[in-house]
């Protein structure tokens, strides 16, 4: 595992979250990916937020860690952590998450078909 990059955090409305980080907190926009997500550089630190419009609750807020190889990170590892979303391939790369066995998210990511 290397760096957090991200604080992840699941909004079921992307405009209306921005407005409030964006537009009242100051944060600037880094990237966005279609309608749904979309990234802040938080203030004197390298990490983001990366904000994640979903429907139904169906993911929970957590640190994102970068991998080289999300399939190969999670299949070291799937019979010693608990999973709860198992490898998804999603722009750039693959992801994929566990519980910490304290209720909290951790995700994974990888950019590992960024450049193709």
């Amino acid at each position: 595992m290397t760096n957090v990059e991200f604080l992840y955090l699941p909004v079921d409305d992307l405009e209306k979250a921005l407005g409030f980080y964006r537009d009242t907190l100051g944060w600037s926009e880094a990237w966005r990916e279609g309608a749904t997500t979309a990234s802040l550089r938080m203030p004197g630190d390298h990490l983001q937020l990366m904000l994640d419009q979903v429907e139904n609750g169906s993911h929970r807020p957590g640190p994102v860690v970068l991998v080289d190889d999300v399939r190969t990170w999670h299949a070291e590892r799937k019979e010693t952590l608990q999973f709860w979303l198992a490898p998804d391939e999603i722009p750039g790369g693959y992801w994929a998450a566990f519980d910490d066995g304290f209720g909290n998210a951790v995700y994974v990511l990888d950019q590992s078909t960024a450049d193709s």
